[in-house]
């Protein structure tokens, strides 16, 4: 085995959202008409290598409450989406990626914790038979586990149950809580040499989450927050939001200066704490939610991202395909790239419409 190729398999990519998780339905109809093979092939004629598959896993488990026991017709629409995406040449990071109900009810309880270890590995067996060098397993998303030395515990089990099933298989691994750049750096690397690890990054919040009614108190009230960050440049929003908290975190965003220096040494935490420990990272989730922001900004933000991430040989996956961040403008069903965007991201394979 080796993890220098199958990680350089996950330089670029883009997160797959509201298709098997995050959907208000898990119907036939929306998981075959959600995301289709003209969309696959969309996302790789951009240039991206990989995409990762957030899987909601509540519908896998079967009417029997039994976790190691999974439903069958449910896991054969994952089979399918897993054939059309690696048919198109493209690697797969599949993603558990429960609701935050799941979670919570998962962190409160052991036996939780239990039964989530043993629908892992019913899963990972299933997936077993996929060819370890394209398919890549990830633990969980954002945990919500509070404490890192509880969840460092939980994970090690958890791996060791993937690895019992999935032998050959890399696992990607993350931190506590919402898996962020902080939470990377307090875990500390397993002993498994076939793990890759992962972090979130959607810093700073002021900009990346404007409008967001879901990421905190003060977001709702911002609308075309700039970046880059100064207080000269944040003074004419600043102006438009009444509530005092929301301005005065505004206000910090605009002294803190945020640039392409300022994410540039962000990001060098990371790669230092993966050069320390010998490791391979990747950056899987990072975005800025569309609604709200200007897009030569975001555009801005997406592009000083890309470049650090290269300077450190960080490989990432940007959140997300056709959401609320997306990569393309999908209206009706009809998708379309955006060339100044794919440019930002370093794509430049076919960027006309």
């Amino acid at each position: 085995m080796n993890l220098a190729a199958r990680f350089a398999r996950l330089r670029r990519g883009v997160n797959l959202s509201h298709w098997f998780s995050q959907a208000a339905n898990y119907s036939k109809a929306h998981l075959e008409t959600h995301t289709t093979a003209q969309d696959i092939a969309l996302i790789k004629s951009m240039g991206f290598d990989h995409v990762r598959f957030p899987i909601e896993p509540a519908p896998l488990l079967s009417e029997t409450r039994d976790p190691s026991s999974l439903n069958s017709t449910y896991l054969q629409y994952v089979d399918n989406a897993l054939d059309m995406i690696l048919a198109a040449g493209l690697s797969v990071v599949v993603d558990v990626h429960p609701s935050d109900e799941f979670k919570l009810r998962m962190n409160r309880d052991e036996r939780n914790i239990e039964a989530f270890g043993k629908f892992w590995h019913a899963f990972a067996s299933h997936l077993s038979r996929r060819d370890p060098e394209f398919v890549f397993l990830e633990v969980i998303n954002e945990p919500m586990v509070e404490d890192g030395y509880r969840w460092l515990g939980i994970q090690a089990k958890l791996i060791a149950t993937i690895r019992a099933a999935a032998p050959k298989h890399t696992i990607v691994a993350g931190g506590h809580r919402w898996s962020g750049l902080a939470e990377l750096l307090f875990l500390q690397p397993y002993s498994d040499p076939n793990v890759i690890y992962n972090f979130h990054f959607y810093e700073p919040f002021a900009f990346t989450h404007q409008g967001a009614t879901w990421a905190g108190p003060h977001l709702p009230f911002y609308k075309n927050v700039p970046y880059p960050s100064s207080p000269l440049a944040v003074k004419p929003v600043l102006d438009t939001v009444l509530d005092e908290p929301a301005r005065y975190n505004l206000l910090r965003y605009g002294e803190d200066n945020w640039n392409a220096q300022r994410i540039e040494r962000e990001l060098d935490a990371a790669a230092s704490w993966a050069a320390k420990h010998r490791v391979y990272i990747t950056c899987n989730e990072f975005g800025v939610f569309r609604r709200f922001a200007k897009t030569e900004d975001r555009i801005a933000w997406l592009h000083d991202m890309r470049l650090a991430f290269e300077k450190f040989g960080i490989g990432w996956t940007m959140w997300d395909y056709a959401g609320g961040f997306a990569v393309i403008n999908k209206t009706n069903g009809q998708a379309q790239k955006e060339p100044e965007l794919l440019k930002a991201l370093g794509l430049m394979a076919n960027t006309t419409n």
